[in-house]
């Protein structure tokens, strides 16, 4: 058998490149290797990266970059369609005005605001996740799936996708907590927050994903009703969704 390729790519001026491909799906069929990735931003592309990414033959970039954010980093492949699926940012707001009249803020905090983030996903973004699920089923791949860190926005993407391709809950779980071992965090991004709360938010946690999960479960009774009646995944759509990237 031939060796699978590399789930992470190395880049210099990306980090958190990594390919959804080779987990085991629906009937025990693989999701396709090289068909979809996931990335931070890819606004710091070095020539190198570039080069490894054009040998990809990558068609599409889906952004869940608010406004502000993908205009201080524009996309560095100037050779690929990217399609903006805005969700904007919530969690530093958020922080700052529990940490207003000198509040001092813990990782208790941060921990709570990072999980509300991902209730609010599911309360006031599906149709950004509708949206990039309707491209899925389009003839858009190779294709990459990124936000500004590529592990909150970005992560709950694609731990919804590789459900609705049938990939086993506790495969999606420890393949969201890649991150830990691939996140680079960027060091513009730097804010005067404790380091407790730092490190919570360059990172993420189980706790997270679940959180937007318990969500679905109080919003729309359960998974597989959110697939269908949140990101319009009928019968056929997903049977489609899995022809399309799920090995024969």
């Amino acid at each position: 058998m031939p060796d699978s390729p590399a789930r992470h790519l190395n880049l210099a001026g990306a980090s958190n490149f990594r390919d959804l491909g080779g987990y085991r799906g629906k009937d025990g069929r693989t999701v396709r290797w090289r068909q979809i990735f996931r990335s931070n931003h890819l606004g710091h592309l070095t020539e190198s990266d570039i080069e490894v990414l054009r040998s990809l033959g990558l068609k599409s970039a889906f952004d869940f970059r608010g406004t502000e954010e993908r205009v201080t980093a524009l996309c560095a492949l100037s050779d690929i369609a990217v399609h903006s699926l805005p969700i904007e940012p919530t969690v530093v707001a958020a922080l700052r005005a529990r940490g207003a009249n000198g509040v001092t803020l813990s990782s208790a905090d941060a921990l709570e605001v990072m999980r509300d983030s991902y209730r609010n996903y599911v309360r006031h973004n599906t149709t950004s996740f509708r949206t990039l699920f309707a491209h899925l089923l389009e003839d858009r791949a190779p294709l990459v799936i990124h936000c500004t860190a590529g592990k909150d926005r970005t992560g709950f993407a694609c731990a919804l996708i590789l459900h609705a391709l049938g990939v086993p809950d506790e495969i999606i779980h420890d393949d969201y907590l890649l991150t830990n071992r691939f996140y680079r965090r960027d060091a513009s991004a730097s804010n005067d927050f404790p380091d407790e709360v730092g490190r919570v938010l360059g990172s993420v946690e189980a706790s997270f994903l679940a959180a937007g999960f318990e969500a679905i479960s109080a919003d729309y009774g359960d998974l597989e009703r959110y697939l269908k009646d949140g990101l319009g995944l009928g019968a056929s759509e997903r049977a489609s969704l899995q022809a399309r990237y799920l090995e024969c």
